[in-house]
């Protein structure tokens, strides 16, 4: 089955906590604290395995957690940091953000990896937290939380070629005939509901990946049909081979069918104009097939070259696929506007500092405190200890989380909730 977009929960690794713990050795007097820090927690990364060719993989299984690292030990002993989880991802796939909808990697050749979440660094362990005026602290951090976000995973296929054109014009007889691939052909409209790929070998010996597409209609800008399912496979290909049924066996106007598709081309993306099209004039073998053809060419400009094939008689093919190779040669592997820089450039996006906290009032009258920032700080204190209670108070006072609650009116005794906790404010 092919699998082109999916849905994925990710959630990295947390970090493992630190330790309290203090050195007893013999003859060591007042040995001081040895909390080892915790290991950091898993990335999830995604790889380009170029033995992939469809999302399959993440039909059964659309959540992936990475492991926490180790906790610290004893000694000073760093725990051990988890290992990042790699999930092969065929070419082309594309990976968006499905809150922000920002793109977070395009991954399209063979071995590229992009990390999706980063896992949370280790708590520190006591001993980290020795001064002089403290020189044996009783506390220790918690690992920090992994990132986690829904993403959308999408495959955009990566092919030389792409055949456009009408549904039951002949794109899959003829992707059959010139390669090796078995795509389901009958007389019905839509017998392709995924893209087929095959390699073609002209007769001398230049290759190429051509890709039989999902048949368009018009509105398939707008979804109509196959509609984005069929144009994503289009922004990838170098060049388009436009096959019109040129026996109007179904009553249309073969320049029209031309016209149509290329405008639903040009409002999807008007960039995919500028590549190089060629035109098929399939079912060459059937009457009417030739004075159709003498019209179309006088309707259209010369812009497109149109070359006579009949995909049942294997007419023509020969020349079509020697057009497409010579076509290929003559562009470059990356388009233009992919090119890589000559220098590696860093470029310093401007993402709007989130407030570090937020009060609301829940029904009960209780103040509710939200927000990254708070609640991270929250999830790394380890409450079981007098001193880290201590600093996450003096923490919540220096983001001026008291003189807040203050200002919303909160009094000696009310109740302040953040997460599934409650404390009690006092003055």
């Amino acid at each position: 089955m092919f699998v082109d977009q999916v849905s994925v929960y990710v959630k990295a690794g947390d970090g493992g906590n630190g330790l309290v713990a203090y050195r007893r050795e013999k003859y060591v007097p007042k040995g001081g604290p040895a909390g080892g820090d915790g290991g950091n927690g898993a990335d999830i990364i995604f790889k380009v395995d170029e033995g992939l060719n469809t999302l399959m993989d993440f039909r059964y299984n659309r959540h992936f957690k990475g492991k926490r690292g180790e906790n610290g030990m004893s000694q000073n002993q760093h725990g051990k940091n988890a290992k990042s989880l790699i999930i092969p991802v065929p070419p082309g796939t594309t990976v968006t953000d499905e809150e922000t909808n920002e793109v977070i990697a395009d991954l399209t050749n063979h071995g590229q990896e992009a990390i999706i979440v980063n896992g949370g660094r280790g708590g520190r362990g006591n001993s980290r937290f020795a001064t002089p005026r403290n020189p044996a602290p009783d506390m220790a951090e918690n690992g920090e939380p992994g990132q986690e976000r829904n993403i959308k995973v999408e495959l955009k296929l990566i092919a030389d070629v792409g055949l456009v054109g009408f549904p039951s014009v002949g794109k899959s007889t003829l992707i059959s005939v010139v390669s090796a691939a078995k795509p389901k052909i009958a007389d019905y409209h839509f017998t392709t509901l995924a893209p087929n790929l095959g390699v073609v070998e002209t007769k001398d010996h230049r290759g190429f990946v051509m890709a039989d597409l999902p048949g368009l209609i018009e509105g398939a800008h707008e979804g109509v049909g196959l509609g984005h399912q069929f144009l994503r496979h289009v922004e990838r290909t170098r060049v388009i081979v436009h096959v019109i049924d040129m026996a109007a066996t179904e009553g249309r106007d073969p320049y029209q069918d031309f016209l149509k598709i290329n405008q639903e081309l040009t409002k999807y993306d008007a960039k995919i104009m500028q590549r190089p099209q060629i035109i098929a004039a399939n079912k060459m073998e059937m009457p009417g097939a030739k004075d159709n053809l003498a019209q179309f060419k006088q309707e259209l400009d010369d812009k497109y070259p149109v070359f006579e094939i009949s995909a049942l008689t294997k007419e023509g093919i020969r020349d079509l696929l020697f057009a497409v190779a010579d076509a290929l040669d003559s562009i470059p592997k990356i388009s233009p506007e992919e090119e890589p820089e000559q220098e590696e450039k860093v470029i310093y996006r401007y993402h709007k500092e989130e407030a570090p906290f937020k009060i609301t009032r829940d029904d009960d009258g209780a103040y509710v405190l939200s927000g990254a920032k708070i609640e991270k700080l929250f999830k790394m204190t380890d409450f079981n200890h007098d001193e880290a209670v201590q600093r996450f108070s003096r923490q919540l006072r220096g983001m001026g989380v008291d003189d807040a609650l203050r200002k919303r009116g909160a009094e000696d005794g009310d109740t302040i909730r953040l997460l599934d906790f409650e404390f009690e404010f006092i003055e």
